[in-house]
């Protein structure tokens, strides 16, 4: 009997404490019968499941959960198809969309910043299918690999400048403008707020937005670290005079360099004598990374076992993020850990990323250039 008491106190207890104001999502989503669809929370630690529904052949649903405090993000899932919405002072949100293409033919009302939600996430859908195209053609030898990469830098620098200007400086106190800090690319955040400086502007920009408006929300706090720890890491450090090691350069023929790699083995530069080395300095966490690094392991492929060696020079700020990146690189992978004000980098002359330069088998610098343009018949002509 003590126990029964006990069970109802709980829950009496949990009863009370669900008595704060309620936002509802319900719509139709057709052709899915007897598919599980679930509403999920998207925090800042994951995907937390909250309620799930078995559709019937009607496809209507609805689910209920507590309003957030400020605005947050949650997520319509039938298996791996994702509608993404943000939840704020709105009460009601009403979702209709066909199964087959769930997670971009659907209608949202109740939200205007949802429907811009849904915008980015349309935009979003078709550079990737724009960069897939040019991956495709790359591979199909369709493309040479300077049309790929200056192709490949247009897209995302025209998306890039699309999304500043109408979505984030327009509007940046909005759940679609912090929607649009974090969209990915191939697995890779399309803005980096690490490494470059006009991306570290558009998280400012948002951050002082939600900071004033909801100082005490989480979010509002983590995005404010992210932007101290961009600007800390772009940060010009204080001008120190840069002397070129000129013993190594008449030694070796290139200016030698000795970094770290993924293990904490030194490797250096002038140890690869006797073979032809690519010198790649490049940016993991950029969107361009996965295609670049594609690019690369087709000419690794090609030529390793003609004598060809790749040393890349990793200019990121986030070590954990470099370490997960170069698990299955099969050329030598070292970090620079002062990151774009690297010394070695500007020794080099290098203005942007990718940049790449050719050593021959004397270990003197043969060739340099910021695109892979001939690349290729610059190899094979030094093996």
């Amino acid at each position: 009997m003590r126990k029964i008491l006990s069970v109802i106190f709980a829950l009496l207890l949990l009863n009370g404490c669900d008595t704060g104001p309620k936002f509802s999502v319900k719509g139709n989503i057709s052709g899915a019968e007897d598919k599980m669809l679930y509403l999920e929370a998207s925090g800042l630690e994951g995907i937390v499941p909250l309620d799930s529904v078995k559709l019937k052949k009607n496809g209507t649903f609805s689910f209920k959960y507590t309003s957030p405090e400020s605005p947050e993000f949650y997520r319509l899932r039938i298996d791996n198809k994702v509608i993404n919405f943000s939840i704020d002072s709105t009460e009601l949100v009403v979702v209709k969309a066909p199964y087959a293409d769930f997670s971009t033919s659907y209608s949202i009302d109740g939200s205007e910043d949802c429907k811009k939600i849904k915008e980015l996430t349309i935009k979003q859908t078709k550079l990737q299918a724009d960069v897939d195209a040019l991956v495709r053609s790359i591979q199909a030898n369709v493309i040479t690999n300077d049309i790929f990469e200056d192709s490949l830098a247009s897209v995302i620098g025209k998306y890039k400048e699309d999304v500043k200007l109408h979505y984030i400086y327009a509007a940046p106190n909005t759940s679609s403008a912090y929607f649009a800090l974090f969209q990915k690319l191939n697995d890779y955040l399309i803005f980096d707020p690490l490494n470059n400086k006009e991306d570290i502007k558009c998280f400012a920009a948002v951050a002082t937005s939600l900071n004033n408006k909801y100082p005490h929300a989480d979010r509002s706090k983590n995005l404010y670290n992210i932007v101290i720890k961009g600007m800390k890491n772009t940060r010009k450090p204080q001008q120190k005079t840069l002397e070129l090691p000129k013993d190594k350069i008449i030694e070796t023929g290139v200016i030698d360099i000795s970094l770290r790699d993924g293990k904490g083995n030194i490797r250096k530069l002038s140890d690869l004598k006797g073979k032809v080395v690519l010198l790649d300095f490049t940016i993991y966490q950029s969107a361009v990374s996965a295609a670049h690094n594609f690019t690369l392991r087709d000419l690794y492929n090609k030529y390793a076992s003609k004598g060809l060696e790749i040393y890349q020079v990793s200019l990121d700020a986030d070590e954990h993020f470099w370490r997960t990146s170069i698990d299955n690189l099969p050329w030598i992978c070292v970090r620079d850990a002062n990151g774009i004000y690297s010394t070695t980098a500007a020794v080099y002359n290098v203005k942007q990323v990718p940049a790449y330069f050719l050593v021959n088998r004397k270990n003197e610098l043969s060739a340099r250039g910021e695109s892979l343009k001939d690349l290729d018949a610059a190899i094979k002509a030094l093996l």
